[in-house]
């Protein structure tokens, strides 16, 4: 490894821990001190630099005439004017909705910005939406209406280093996030969860416990834990009277669900639910913390929802040494929902119907407010609407794998084919590639500079190791050169640093207000946590010490009732499969699939089931099954668990093709946050059908067009 003057202090490309991450100019990586990983990293970080020199790069923008065609390589101009052409006339003749944009929560702050600034000013199209759709919308719009802000963790992860009981609901952060686990280790764990997770072995070893809930019941069993609060005297009265409104409603809703009404429906112990409660109320230093487990359900903004009045009725947060917090997912999961590529929402985390914030966005950017387009649809509405008539007839794609990550993956993939026009920026060629009609190769992490802003509300650096491959450019360089063949108005620069001035003139006054930060702060060390509202502002840390940010300085509490899941089992689907991730894949698993030390550990789809399950279907450990939804099937290797649930499967959904989990997941929507219900379908399993000789699931090179 090179001395360390010789490196580049940059942070990995994955999750949102962010872990502080060293580049050489050698392209070797290595863990930096950091306060979110404490100098470790995952394996995930650990092998990063095998995607700079991967042999299936995309080193040059492809083109086809034809989806029946294959690509061939071209030049720049040629490819954004040849898009841009396109592009307009589109426009001209079924006008700017024709045209939409999908973004990702791995983008940096500065191209999540641009990217909703072209959408809006370049393209004058109201449909643009973002993966972060499929990952932390539920979380946000329950902590939007509990607290009046959205900030996944309202306090800096070291707090959880003195913590004495953390309740994980719906997460599994050792695999998911592994250095996380060492801000944990003084804890009681208690982790909720239908499977027995490498992080319920965790809470088991630490005298805490594990909940296993029936798939699509963690409502029910928050209600059932609020109910023994209340009846035997444990609430924070004083709490809720000086700083929450509402109780009374959620507690006439709670009040219906004793222990034992919720056990009969989730299927965990009433006398568990009455342990894990009294730790809570008599625990001084304890957190609640949700992820997607609790979110990703047609009714998760609800679930969420409960969980804060559990929280809020023992009085977590806003108090020292406590807290309710959710774990953002994705690498820049907090700052890509806060800058603008949402359907709804521009920078600052402001609503685009919004009067005050339509003048003053529409003024940074020098464009009239009325030219500025209103809400669009949501990433399964505009995915769903593609190629209809009266939708997008043009996609831009940027940083998303949507053909994997999406619900229903066979009825993505029909409306992909469906469009005059799509385009995808990506580093590698992914199955969502692989249907494009250009190609466009952009620059990895260690090739980039910007901002990131993590889990905790923190703004960071991603500094520029290394120079892109000849051949490749910035998605900053794309979306600016894509404006000047538009004739956009208005300036686009490819500049990070202009970018982000004007990203934090553009986030002054908002919730999510980045005004004090600037690049030389961050550079200088600074830790920085939004809101930030002046250069000589030293950030804020930790939300709600002293009161939320409501007009009326309280908490709101959201009276929520359990609901089944949208579609029950029957004797056709008699089995519920939840969907995940694993240890060594990250996402879509376009990138991690590629790297042979991550593929060698886990290297096909595979389905838990238990030991009786699949007996009972006649099935062995290491046979191929198919498990088949009403929508689609999925192809995967048996993996007998006797821990799980009888009633339960899983499947990861880092895999493509006939191994995509999302092949038999349900796209059925929450009301509120237009979430898709990932984690609970009706399915059936049975011996696969004899023509599967060949287990799917790893990348394809077939897409590599133009590897080097």
């Amino acid at each position: 490894m090179a001395p360390e003057q010789d490196r580049t202090a940059t942070h990995c490309p994955y999750c949102a821990l962010q872990c502080g991450q060293w580049v050489s100019p050698t392209r070797e990586v290595d863990a930096r001190e950091f306060p979110t990983n404490a100098g470790g990293m995952c394996q995930k970080g650990w092998t990063s630099s095998a995607l700079l020199t991967h042999p299936h790069r995309l080193m040059s923008p492809l083109v086809r005439d034809s989806r029946a065609d294959g690509f061939r390589e071209t030049d720049w101009d040629t490819a954004l004017g040849g898009v841009a052409a396109r592009l307009a006339a589109l426009r001209a003749e079924h006008g700017p909705d024709s045209v939409a944009v999908f973004g990702a929560g791995g983008l940096t702050n500065e191209k999540a910005y641009l990217l909703g600034k072209f959408a809006r000013v370049a393209l004058g199209t109201s449909q643009i939406d973002y993966n972060g759709r499929f990952c932390m919308s539920s979380a946000a719009a329950a902590g939007n209406r509990a607290f009046g802000v959205d900030r996944g963790l309202p306090f800096p992860v070291t707090d959880l280093d003195s913590a004495e009981l953390v309740v994980l609901a719906g997460a599994n952060v050792a695999e998911t996030m592994p250095p996380l686990m060492a801000h944990l280790t003084t804890a009681r764990l208690v982790v909720i969860d239908p499977r027995r997770t490498p992080t319920a072995e965790r809470a088991i070893a630490s005298g805490g416990l594990h909940l296993a809930p029936r798939p699509g019941t963690d409502l029910a069993l928050a209600l059932g834990m609020l109910h023994v609060a209340v009846v035997e005297g444990l609430l924070d009265t004083a709490y809720l009277d000086d700083r929450t409104t509402g109780f009374d409603d959620v507690w006439r809703v709670a009040s219906q669900w004793w222990p034992e009404r919720a056990e009969r429906v989730c299927g965990v112990a009433a006398s568990d639910m009455r342990t894990v409660v009294r730790w809570l109320a008599r625990t001084r230093r304890r957190y609640v913390l949700t992820a997607r487990g609790a979110e990703q359900h047609a009714h998760g903004v609800d679930t969420v929802s409960a969980w804060i009045n559990l929280s809020l009725a023992l009085g977590l947060p806003g108090r020292a040494g406590s807290g309710f917090g959710t774990i953002t997912g994705q690498g820049n999961g907090q700052g890509g929902r806060e800058h603008g590529q949402k359907s709804d929402q521009l920078p600052g985390y402001r609503h685009i119907t919004d009067p005050a914030a339509r003048a003053h966005v529409a003024s940074v950017w020098g464009v009239p407010e009325v030219s500025l387009p209103g809400p669009g649809r949501s990433a399964v509405e505009l995915l769903d609407a593609l190629g209809r008539p009266g939708g997008p007839r043009a996609l831009l794609v940027f940083g998303s794998n949507v053909l994997v990550s999406a619900p229903d993956a066979r009825a993505v993939a029909d409306r992909l084919d469906a469009l005059d026009l799509l385009v995808v920026a990506d580093v590698l060629p992914g199955e969502t590639a692989s249907r494009a009609d250009v190609v466009l190769p952009v620059a990895q992490w260690a090739e980039e500079e910007g901002t990131m802003t993590n889990l905790e509300g923190r703004v960071l650096r991603r500094r520029r190791a290394l120079s892109p491959p000849p051949g490749v450019r910035t998605d900053l360089e794309v979306i600016s050169g894509l404006a000047t063949a538009l004739d956009a108005p208005g300036e686009f620069p490819a500049d990070p640093e202009a970018v982000f001035d004007e990203l934090r003139r553009a986030s002054s006054g908002g919730i999510a207000d980045y005004t004090g930060v600037t690049y030389p702060r961050l550079d200088a060390g600074e830790a920085l946590h939004w809101p930030c509202p002046a250069e000589d502002h030293p950030g804020t840390p930790r939300l709600f010490t002293e009161r939320f940010a409501r007009p009326d300085g309280r908490a709101r509490m959201v009276p929520v009732d359990h609901v089944e899941p949208d579609e029950d089992v029957d004797a056709c689907f008699p089995l519920r499969v939840t969907t995940g991730r694993v240890l060594v894949h990250y996402q879509s698993g376009a990138q991690t699939r590629r790297v042979a030390e991550l593929a060698d550990a886990s290297p096909e789809v595979f389905v838990e089931v238990h030991p009786d399950t699949a007996a009972r279907h006649g099935l062995a450990d290491g046979d191929l099954a198919d498990v088949t939804s009403r929508r689609g099937t999925t192809t995967a290797r048996v993996r007998c668990v006797p821990s799980l649930r009888p009633d339960t499967l899983f499947l990861p959904f880092h895999f493509g093709g006939a191994g995509a989990a999302n092949n038999v997941t349900n796209p059925a929507l929450d009301p509120v946050s237009r979430m898709p219900e990932f984690k609970v379908a009706a399915v059936r399993l049975e011996p696969a059908r004899a023509d599967a000789a060949v287990l799917p699931g790893g990348p394809s090179p077939a897409a590599a067009t133009n590897s080097r």
